[in-house]
C-alpha cells in the first residue's frame, strides 16, 4: 500500500473506533429565557377565544355571585372575594367606527371595561350572595362570609337603578351561605322587599327591608331546625313558604306568613314547619348531605339534590291563589294536593357526583334539569314519573356544572311584560355554566340538535379551572343571570371578570 493510500484511509474513522469516540446523547430541551416565555404567552393570548360583547373588571378577586334587577334587566350586581360588590349597567357600548385603513390608525385598541354605577363596600370578608328585592328592585342586598347582610336603596326619583345609597346592615350569624328573594304577589304587601338567607350554623332567616322603618332590616322569622350548615333555600312561587336543605341531609318547609295554616294545612307549633324530612328516614336519607333545592312553577313539588347524584322529589301543599281564600268553599277549596305534602314522590340517581344545581322548566314543559359535579346534565320528565329524558354526560367536558337554569317566562309584578319576553314555547331553552369557563345553551326538547345532545350554542371567554403547585384550584364560571328574554347572559367569573354574552 502506498503512503498516499495509507493517508487517505487514515482520514476515515472505522466503525469500532466511532463507537468509542462519539457518545451521542439524547435530545434535551433548550433552556428558555424570559423573552421566549413572553413570546409563548403572547401567542397563547392571540389564540384565546372571547365571544363576549362587553366585560366588567373592577373586582380584583374572584367574582362569586351575580344578581339582576327585576325591572331593568340591564342593571347587574356582582359580589367577590375582594369583600366588595358592584352595580353596573351590562349594556355593551356601541362598537366604534373602524378607521378607513390600517395606515390611518395602526395601533389596536383594547376594549374598555364597563363602568360601575356603585361600589357597595363595608364587608370584612368575601361577598358570596347578592340580590335585588321584588317587585321593583328597590333595594340591593349583599351578604358575606362575615355574616353581614347589607342593604342599599335606589335613590333615583324614576327608579332607574343608576344611583344607590346605603340603608343599613344586620348581622345575626357567623357566615351567610345563600340569599333568596321572596317572590312578590300583587296585593300581598307582606311579600314586598322580603329576603331569606341560610347560614353556616344551620339557621335560616327571613328579613323585610324598609328604609322608612325605625329598623330598616327587620326579622320576620328565624328557623333553627337544621343541625349543620344550611346549604340552599328556595321560595314557593306564591311567596308563602320557604324550603331549605342542609349538609346533614334534612329538608324543611316553613309557613313563613301563616298562609298554610290559614288554609288548613297542618303546621308544627313552635317551628312553623309544614314538612320535616331528615336522614333518619331511610327512604329520604342521602349520605353526604343535600346541597341544592328548587320548587316547581306550580308549587306542588320540590326537588332536592345531594351527594353522589342523589335527588329526592317531595310533594308540597299547594295553596290557592291569593284572594281566593274564604270564597264560599271553605278550607278544602284553599288547598290542593295537601294529602301529598311531605310524600317522597321519587328517588333519582342518574349522575355519579354531587348535584350542585336544579331547575324546573316553565309550562307546558314538565322537565327537571340537574347539574352535577361529574360534569353532566340530566333531564327528568316530571309528567312521566321523572323518567330520564336525556343524560348529557359531557355537558361541560368533565368539569363540574355550577348552574343550570331554564328560561323563565314569569316577570315580576312591577314589570310589564316586555315585547321580546319569551313565549311559553321558548321555555325549553336551558342555559348552563361550569368550571370549564364555558356558557352553553341547550334545546331540552332534542329535535334538530339531538345529534349534539341538544346543544344550540356556546360562548367562551373565561379561563377554565386550573390547579397551582399548592393544589389550589381557580377559574371557571361561578354563576350567571339571563333575564326573562334570554338575549343577554352576564356571568360571574372565578378569574375576577364578569362577561356579557349576547344571543342575537
Amino acid at each position: 500500500m502506498s503512503s498516499e493510500n495509507q493517508h487517505d484511509e487514515d482520514a476515515y474513522i472505522q466503525a469500532d473506533e466511532a463507537e468509542e469516540i462519539f457518545q451521542r446523547d439524547e435530545d434535551h430541551p433548550m433552556e428558555s429565557d424570559g423573552e421566549d416565555d413572553e413570546q409563548m404567552t403572547y401567542e397563547e393570548e392571540l389564540t384565546f377565544q372571547n365571544d363576549s360583547s362587553a366585560h366588567f373588571d373592577s373586582h380584583n378577586d374572584s367574582v362569586f355571585c351575580v344578581g339582576q334587577h327585576p325591572v331593568h334587566n340591564n342593571i347587574v350586581l356582582t359580589g367577590a372575594g375582594d369583600d366588595t360588590a358592584f352595580i353596573f349597567d351590562s349594556t355593551p357600548a356601541e362598537r366604534p367606527v373602524l378607521p378607513a385603513s390600517y395606515e390611518t390608525n395602526p395601533q389596536p385598541r383594547e376594549r374598555e371595561s364597563l363602568k360601575p354605577l356603585a361600589k357597595l363596600d363595608g364587608h370584612s370578608d368575601t361577598v358570596n350572595a347578592v340580590a335585588f328585592t321584588e317587585p321593583a328592585g328597590e333595594y340591593a342586598l349583599t351578604a358575606g362570609l362575615d355574616g353581614k347582610l347589607r342593604a342599599w336603596r335606589d335613590s333615583t326619583p324614576d327608579k332607574t337603578g343608576i344611583a344607590w345609597e346605603f340603608v343599613a346592615e344586620a348581622q345575626e350569624v357567623e357566615e351567610i351561605n345563600w340569599v333568596s328573594v321572596c317572590p312578590y304577589q300583587q296585593g300581598r304587601e307582606e311579600t314586598r322587599n322580603v329576603v331569606a338567607l341560610g347560614a353556616n350554623d344551620g339557621s335560616a332567616w327571613v328579613f323585610r327591608i324598609d328604609a322608612t322603618d325605625s329598623q330598616p332590616i327587620s326579622i320576620i322569622q328565624s328557623f333553627f331546625q337544621h343541625t349543620e350548615s344550611c346549604t340552599a333555600g328556595a321560595w314557593t312561587p306564591d311567596g308563602n313558604m320557604l324550603a331549605t336543605v342542609s349538609e346533614e341531609g334534612s329538608f324543611f318547609v316553613y309557613d313563613v306568613f301563616g298562609a298554610a295554616a290559614a288554609a288548613g294545612v297542618p303546621v308544627t307549633p313552635g317551628t312553623n314547619t309544614v314538612i320535616s324530612l331528615t336522614a333518619e328516614d331511610q327512604r329520604f336519607a342521602v349520605e353526604g348531605g343535600l346541597y341544592s333545592v328548587t320548587v316547581s312553577p306550580g308549587g306542588g313539588i320540590a326537588a332536592v339534590g345531594g351527594a353522589e347524584g342523589h335527588i329526592r322529589i317531595i310533594g308540597l301543599p299547594r295553596l290557592a291563589a291569593a284572594g281566593q281564600a274564604g270564597k264560599g268553599k271553605g278550607a278544602s277549596a284553599q288547598t290542593t294536593t295537601a294529602s301529598a305534602a311531605g310524600t317522597i314522590l321519587a328517588a333519582l340517581q342518574a349522575q355519579s357526583d354531587g348535584i350542585e344545581t336544579l331547575s324546573f322548566s316553565q309550562p307546558p314543559l314538565t322537565l327537571l334539569a340537574a347539574g352535577s359535579v361529574d360534569g353532566s346534565i340530566a333531564l327528568y320528565d316530571a309528567a312521566h314519573r321523572f323518567a330520564v329524558r336525556r343524560h348529557i354526560k359531557e355537558a361541560h367536558e368533565g368539569s363540574p356544572v355550577v348552574k343550570v337554569e331554564f328560561l323563565q317566562s314569569r316577570t315580576p309584578a312591577a314589570a310589564p311584560r316586555a315585547a321580546n319576553a319569551p313565549a311559553q314555547g321558548q321555555s325549553w331553552m336551558l342555559t348552563s355554566v361550569g368550571l370549564d369557563g364555558v356558557v352553553r345553551r341547550w334545546d331540552s326538547r332534542g329535535g334538530t340538535a339531538a345529534a349534539a345532545q341538544g346543544l344550540l350554542r356556546e360562548w367562551k371567554g373565561h379561563m377554565a379551572v386550573t390547579e397551582n403547585e399548592d393544589g389550589e384550584q381557580s377559574g371557571g364560571i361561578m354563576g350567571f343571570v339571563q333575564g326573562f328574554d334570554g338575549k343577554r347572559i352576564v356571568t360571574a367569573g372565578d378569574d375576577g371578570i364578569s362577561l356579557v354574552f349576547e344571543d342575537q
